[in-house]
């Protein structure tokens, strides 16, 4: 016991530990690791990163967040090497797409009437 009377407690210092933040897009991705604090959440990790400060072109309420491809709420807590990925709406419904490119004899990676036929 010390001194004033009051015990002493062992104040254990937060754990930090490593993330990565991934902002995938047509031609490139950013990828960002940083070290973060035990309770940080994914929505925080994104926000720490700085990839979307510069982006006037995406639409922050659109977008969803991702940890090793299984999407998550914002607020999910991050645990030791969690990838956090950063998910942009599709321009497309890709079911609707292929079916327009069937309709115009085109495939997916095919531009339209370039697909070959059978007899």
């Amino acid at each position: 016991m010390r001194s004033d009377g009051v015990r002493g407690r062992c104040m254990a210092e937060p754990r930090i530990f490593g993330v990565t933040v991934v902002l995938a897009e047509a031609t490139h991705q950013s990828v960002v690791s940083l070290q973060v604090g035990e309770g940080t959440t994914a929505w925080q990790a994104v926000q720490l990163t700085g990839l979307l400060d510069e982006r006037d072109d995406l639409e922050v309420s659109r977008l969803a967040l991702a940890i090793f491809g299984k999407q998550v709420d914002n607020e999910r807590v991050l645990e030791a090497g969690d990838r956090v990925e950063i998910l942009r709406p599709l321009p497309q419904d890709p079911k609707l797409r292929r079916r327009q490119l069937a309709r115009e004899g085109g495939g997916m990676g095919q531009p339209t009437g370039d697909r070959k036929k059978s007899c």
